[in-house]
C-alpha cells in the first residue's frame, strides 16, 4: 500500500477548491469548480431576461405616446368643429376641407381691406423716407418715414435708438400691427444744414432694421393673426 502523501496519491485524489484540497476522485474537479462561476457568467445568464424587460418598456413608452398624441389631434379637430359650426358627424377630410375654405376667404377678406386702408401693414416689406416741405415752429426741417415690416419684440426700442443716433427728434408717430406685421409712420424734426444726410442715413439704418425683422436675429417675431390698435403720439 502507498503512503497517504506519496505523490502519486497526492496527484491523483487532491482537487484545488478555494484555500483547501478536496481528496476524491479526478471526476469530482467538475463538480467542486462548477460551484464557483464568475460574476460575469452569472451576468450573462440574466441578459436575456433583463433585454427582454427593457424591450417591453419601450413598447409600453411607445404606446402611450402614441395614445397621447392621437387625444390632442382628436382635441383639436373637436375645436374646429366648434369653431366652424360642424356637426359632430363630420368626417376629418370634409373639415379639413372647411379649414382650407374658410382659410381662403380670410385671406380675401383681408386683401379688400387692405386696399380701402393704405394705413394698414401689407405683406410685404416697404420702406419710404421723405423730406417734408414745410418747417417746425421752431424753424427745422421735417421728415416723414414710413417703415413696414415682421414685427418683433426689440423692433420699437431699435427704432428709438436709430432716431436718437441721427438726431432726429420724433414729432407725431402712427403704429399700426395686424397679424405679425407692422407699420410705423413717424414725422421727425431735423437740422436743416444736414436734411439731405439725414435722409440717406435714416433710410439705411431703416433697412437694417427690416433685415434683422425678416431673419429674427433682432428678437422673437409676432407672427399672430390678431389686429392691433393705432396709436398716435405728439
Amino acid at each position: 500500500m502507498q503512503p497517504k502523501n506519496s505523490p502519486e496519491t497526492s496527484a491523483f485524489h487532491q482537487v484545488p477548491a478555494g484555500n483547501c484540497f478536496v481528496y476524491g476522485f479526478p471526476a469530482m474537479e467538475s463538480y467542486c469548480s462548477s460551484y464557483f462561476y464568475p460574476m460575469e457568467v452569472r451576468e450573462l445568464m440574466h441578459a436575456p431576461e433583463a433585454e427582454a424587460s427593457r424591450a417591453l418598456t419601450a413598447s409600453e413608452n411607445h404606446k402611450e405616446a402614441e395614445r397621447k398624441r392621437r387625444e390632442r389631434i382628436n382635441s383639436h379637430l373637436e375645436r374646429l368643429k366648434t369653431i366652424l359650426l360642424c356637426n359632430s358627424k363630420t368626417d376629418k377630410a370634409t373639415l379639413l376641407a372647411k379649414v382650407v375654405e374658410r382659410l381662403r376667404e380670410l385671406k380675401q377678406q383681408t386683401s379688400e381691406i387692405m386696399q380701402f386702408d393704405q394705413t394698414l401693414p401689407s405683406e410685404t416689406d416697404e420702406i419710404t423716407v421723405i423730406q417734408n416741405e414745410h418747417s417746425s415752429a421752431d424753424r427745422k426741417s421735417l421728415i416723414q418715414a414710413s417703415l413696414c415690416c415682421e414685427d418683433r419684440i426689440n423692433l420699437l426700442p431699435d427704432l428709438i435708438e436709430v432716431l436718437k443716433s441721427l438726431h432726429l427728434s420724433p414729432l407725431r408717430a402712427e403704429i399700426v400691427t395686424l397679424g405679425g406685421r407692422i407699420r410705423n409712420v413717424i414725422v421727425m424734426a431735423g437740422d436743416k444744414e444736414q436734411t439731405d444726410e439725414s435722409v440717406v442715413l435714416l433710410k439705411d439704418a431703416l433697412k437694417n432694421l427690416v433685415l434683422h425683422s425678416s431673419y429674427g436675429s433682432g428678437g422673437s417675431s409676432k407672427r399672430r393673426r390678431i389686429l392691433g390698435g393705432q396709436r398716435i403720439i405728439g
